[in-house]
């Protein structure tokens, strides 16, 4: 698998790849790709959830008894559920966010896709997403799996990194750049 030395090299790396393992042996990947998506998005929209995984103040029980009762809101498969039961045990639930970023790669490559960062100043559509999809598609040659982000700060336009490649059409860099060359 291509970076997956890389990928095991990190905490939620280690994580990840044990998750990818235990899904792919237990013919379960798609059910855990989806829950994570899942978990994922709740990352997102909920803001007590969000707080949940980042506090150090919330105990390993409290935890683990609060992503339990996540998991079964979300309806999240056992594999996904035990996991997040795991990360909280262990005081991990900070990687959450990491881990998920790790194994989408790691179940990618599995798949023969390459995996592209996609960070966007506003959530992109889905129609957004598979025009960007076939874009990339054309260019790089091969099936491309996009792990998308928002950051406001970008203004407009995107930032794609694919391995060590990276494409910036952010109105962010384009400022920056003219007001370098304004100074010059």
């Amino acid at each position: 698998m291509e970076n997956s030395a890389g990928i095991q090299a990190s905490l939620s790396g280690r994580y990840a790849t044990a998750l990818f393992e235990l899904a792919r042996d237990s013919k379960a990947l798609a059910q855990v790709e989806a829950s994570l998506g899942t978990v994922a998005q709740a990352l997102t929209e909920s803001a007590d959830f969000k707080a949940l995984t980042a506090s150090p103040l919330v105990s390993r029980a409290d935890a683990a008894k609060a992503v339990a009762a996540v998991a079964k809101s979300l309806k999240l498969d056992a594999t996904t559920t035990s996991f997040l039961g795991v990360l909280a045990q262990n005081r991990r639930l900070n990687q959450l966010s990491a881990v998920i970023r790790a194994f989408r790669q790691l179940a990618a490559a599995h798949r023969g896709e390459t995996t592209a960062e996609v960070t966007s100043a506003h959530p992109l559509s889905a129609d957004q997403v598979d025009a960007l999809k076939q874009q990339l598609r054309t260019r790089i040659g091969r099936e491309v799996a996009v792990d998308l982000s928002v950051d406001p700060s970008l203004l407009g336009g995107l930032v794609v990194k694919i391995g060590s490649q990276m494409i910036d059409s952010s109105i962010k860099t384009r400022l920056n750049s003219l007001a370098h060359a304004m100074k010059g």
